[in-house]
């Protein structure tokens, strides 16, 4: 017998494939599981826009990630081929809020907590980091940010428009300014006194501002 022998004998037939019922429990208790995520996750949605595709995205993989790992855990080759061909993939999806990362990963962890036959680590971690999100993930801040743009004609325009706003706001930081022949726009971080925003119009006019525009923002700024 030669080494290929005993290492075709030994090693790639030496498959432990999962029980049918084994993975039928894995993966219904994945969806249940990842639907659990998903309310979640729209439930402490702080974003400007909501997305239902991540959240059936988040649904579909933690299926996608107990079959993977049931797969794996019963083949060894199977797994150092999986573990080449991810090594090869790129995913360029763009993450806007940190808070999207940690439902991606608690997602990924259930998968493979559940393949790997840790049924109640899955369940009741999972029901305690929903609590943990529940209970913090819907706190919003003291005073909300906004971003307020300001076209003025020229720097007396814009001197007057920045003392009035100093009285009608909290807070304002100035995040950037454009100027170009005959218009000066800038843009600022504000805190609002109130949920009264008349002071928008009393800004808009003022002598030399041309336009003004408030926005709502979850308070990261990309300018």
């Amino acid at each position: 017998m030669t080494f290929n022998d005993i290492f075709k004998s030994k090693f790639l037939e030496n498959i432990a494939q999962a029980s049918v019922s084994d993975m039928i429990l894995a993966l219904a208790l994945a969806f249940v599981i990842g639907l659990l995520i998903f309310f979640v996750y729209r439930q402490t949605f702080r974003g400007v826009m909501y997305q239902a595709s991540f959240g059936v995205t988040l649904i579909a993989l933690t299926l996608i990630t107990t079959l993977v790992i049931l797969a794996v855990s019963s083949n060894v080759v199977l797994s150092l081929g999986m573990v080449g061909a991810l090594s090869i993939v790129r995913f360029r999806a763009a993450i806007k809020d940190p808070l999207d990362l940690a439902f991606l990963f608690w997602a990924i962890a259930v998968g493979i907590v559940l393949a790997a036959g840790m049924i109640a680590l899955a369940v009741v971690a999972s029901v305690i980091i929903a609590v943990v999100l529940l209970l913090f993930g819907n706190r919003r801040p003291v005073s909300q940010p906004y971003i307020l743009v300001v076209t003025a004609k020229d720097a007396a325009a814009e001197a007057a428009a920045s003392a009035l706003l100093k009285t009608a706001v909290k807070k304002s930081q100035i995040k950037s300014k454009t100027v170009s022949p005959g218009r000066v726009e800038l843009n600022y971080e504000v805190r609002l006194l109130s949920e009264n925003t008349d002071f928008v119009s009393a800004l808009a006019e003022a002598p030399g501002v041309e336009n003004v525009t408030l926005v709502s923002y979850s308070g990261e700024y990309t300018g």
